[in-house]
């Protein structure tokens, strides 16, 4: 299987300590920067839809996105480029990029922390879904957190919905060691 488009999600522990509009700012910076190991190439404003992105990081490869989608506020590493490798290899790749992303936030805003239990991965790719290769994919994402994230006792809560994409939230025993992934 080759699954394609992987998308992150970290969520943010608590409220939002700053405003969205301070994102925007921080993204441009990281344009003029090029901070990323993708290239960026503009900032995009929605902050006016609710419950959905918010301050979007345009990028070639890969989108940063101040997502309020569900009514959960978080960071959404969304890879919009292909990758070579296995599905595991894009994936972790995914969680890396998205990990790295968080802690400069976090450093850049004071107050500002993600969950380290809890977040989301999605296969931005319905042609998964229409070949029948769901299972497939969720086996994988299963395997990918388990061995690759060394995250025994993992809970995997999917959409129920099939016009939804495939993905879950997964829920941790024990919290990701952010600075333990990144070294990697």
């Amino acid at each position: 299987m080759s699954l394609q488009h992987i998308n992150v999600k970290f969520f943010v522990d608590g409220a939002l300590p700053v405003e969205e509009e301070e994102f925007i700012n921080l993204f441009h910076r990281w344009v003029a920067e090029q901070s990323t190991n993708e290239l960026l190439i503009d900032v995009a404003d929605y902050r006016h839809v609710p419950n959905g992105p918010s301050v979007v990081l345009v990028g070639l490869e890969a989108h940063y996105v101040l997502d309020n989608s569900q009514g959960r506020c978080g960071l959404l590493y969304n890879r919009v480029g292909t990758l070579d490798g296995s599905d595991e290899d894009r994936m972790s790749q995914a969680v890396h990029a998205a990990v790295s992303a968080c802690q400069r936030l976090e450093q850049a805003f004071e107050g500002l922390r993600f969950k380290r239990n809890e977040f989301q991965i999605l296969v931005n790719d319905r042609l998964v879904q229409a070949s029948g290769e769901e299972a497939e994919a969720k086996a994988g994402i299963e395997s990918f957190v388990t061995r690759s994230l060394e995250c025994s006792g993992a809970e995997f809560k999917y959409e129920g919905d099939k016009r939804c994409r495939i993905g879950c939230v997964v829920q941790l025993a024990q919290p990701l060691e952010f600075e333990k992934l990144v070294a990697v």
